[in-house]
């Protein structure tokens, strides 16, 4: 009877483990597993690693000697750029640390918990809770307790890996959350930046949604460079562009130019509204396959002193080796001339365009700055801008171009007593934008829409509707229609 109650027990044993993913036996494991059925190594790693700490404060039975750090058996990604990057040990855990919330929400909780059972709160394991999620969060202190353990010295070296001359920050890689005033500088929870988690997570950057933290739109055409109608000057100077586009990362990286050349490119497109300017930023991206964002001023801007500057820092910071072209329009509302200081409100109005001014002198990517007049814009921008070009009004030929371009395919015009007509050329005497006229095809082929069953569904576009849409544009710029 006895052997049988031993059999019938060990049988439980292995009917309990087979349904525990994170059973471990004997032969391979000294310590119970809390990370998720096929966890990435360096989770495994990370979950050694706070046993071992935490083993000094709460000893137990249990085998919880220091991990070995093999970052080569990390995730490829990860690994990938810790190697790119050249990375330290203490570098390369930090990003996990920081990095282990977002792979596997309850491993902190469930490692603290085994060795915290009865013992309450242990502050020097830092951690905070977020405000919606539950989980451990961990904070600066998390990472000089694992990093540093009871080491004075070698706490006070991880904290140099939070300054802001450190890769991380200057990078906006990873830093420390914003803590309340007067508070350790460690409480602060430690922050990845979500392009880097995506990247470290999936091998790729996922475009960043709009958001206050992100006030960029993403700029995209399926238009290609003929359907942009302008004179030949601006189109060399439109090339010269694209050159930098295409070759300066080689000039740095192959040439040896990096330390001799200022960094990124800075140009100002100015003009009439409607004339291209924000179809040109859009094109140059898809001709280079870069991503181009367009800035949401108004999200951008605060009365509140200093915050401009922090909501432009984390934009700039976000895109900083990201290859972003970044796409200002009316830039004259952020960029525009310094005033004589009368009260305080123009001293941190002059202060802003000052701190503009340094900070896209330091973006690495390519700044286009758009405005309808040019005089706004003040003078030190001008002057470090590397390229000025001017969109004007097309001329009689262009605009008979441009409003060929934009009717539908297969299109055919008439007047009033059905008679065919070329349309484009009667009224390119118009000096009409190439977004006006737009507009005014827009309202032609809608009032073509509405005749369509008249006409058996033909495509007939009539001269007085176009002729009526151009008065509407023109009316709208205060000018006379005749």
């Amino acid at each position: 009877m006895k052997a049988l109650n031993l059999r019938l027990l060990f049988k439980k044993m292995l009917i309990s483990n087979d349904m525990n993913p994170n059973h471990t036996s004997p032969e391979t494991a000294t310590f119970k597993t809390f990370t998720d059925r096929n966890a990435p190594e360096e989770l495994r790693y990370l979950e050694q690693l706070i046993l071992y700490r935490l083993s000094a404060w709460f000893p137990s039975d249990e085998n919880t000697a220091k991990p070995v750090l093999e970052v080569n058996k990390w995730s490829a990604p990860l690994s990938g750029y810790i190697e790119k990057h050249i990375l330290s040990g203490d570098e390369a855990v930090l990003l996990l640390i920081g990095l282990a919330p977002h792979l596997q929400s309850d491993l902190f909780d469930r490692v603290i918990g085994s060795k915290l059972q009865n013992s309450g709160d242990f502050q020097r394991i830092g951690g905070v809770r977020g405000k919606d999620f539950r989980g451990f969060l961990p904070t600066g202190e998390t990472a000089l307790f694992l990093l540093g353990g009871d080491d004075y010295e070698k706490r006070l070296a991880i904290q140099e890996l939070f300054w802001a001359d450190h890769l991380f920050d200057k990078n906006k890689v990873l830093w420390l959350d914003d803590r309340s005033y007067g508070e350790p500088a460690m409480s602060g929870k430690i922050i990845i930046s979500p392009e880097y988690l995506d990247t470290f997570i999936y091998g790729k950057t996922i475009p960043p949604r709009f958001s206050m933290s992100f006030p960029a739109k993403l700029i995209h055409t399926d238009l290609n460079w003929e359907d942009l109608v302008i004179n030949e000057e601006l189109k060399e100077q439109i090339n010269e562009l694209k050159s930098w586009l295409k070759y300066n990362d080689q000039l740095v990286a192959e040439w040896g130019m990096g330390d001799r050349l200022r960094k990124g490119y800075r140009t100002l497109l100015y003009g009439p509204s409607g004339t291209g300017k924000t179809f040109t930023a859009g094109l140059l991206g898809k001709e280079v396959g870069k991503d181009v964002y367009r800035i949401d001023l108004s999200m951008v801007v605060s009365k509140y002193i200093g915050e401009t500057e922090k909501n432009l820092e984390l934009l700039f910071a976000r895109a900083e080796d990201k290859g972003w072209i970044l796409f200002f329009d009316e830039a004259d509302a952020l960029f525009g001339k310094r005033t004589n200081v009368r009260d305080a409100h123009d001293k941190y109005a002059n202060q802003e365009v000052s701190y503009l001014l340094q900070r896209i002198e330091d973006y690495n990517g390519m700044v286009i700055l758009a405005t309808n007049m040019k005089n706004n814009i003040d003078d030190a921008f001008i002057r470090r801008f590397n390229s000025i070009l001017k969109f004007s009004v097309p001329e009689a030929n262009e605009r008979a171009e441009i409003w060929r371009l934009a009717f539908p395919e297969e299109v055919s015009f008439c007047n009033g007593q059905e008679e065919e007509v070329d349309v484009p050329e009667l009224v390119k005497s118009y000096a009409l934008s190439g977004g006006c006229i737009v507009n005014v095809v827009h309202y032609a082929s809608i009032k073509a829409l509405e005749r369509s069953r008249a006409h058996k569904g033909k495509k007939t576009i009539y001269l007085a509707d176009v002729l009526y849409g151009i008065k509407k544009e023109l009316l709208k710029e205060g000018k006379p229609f005749s």
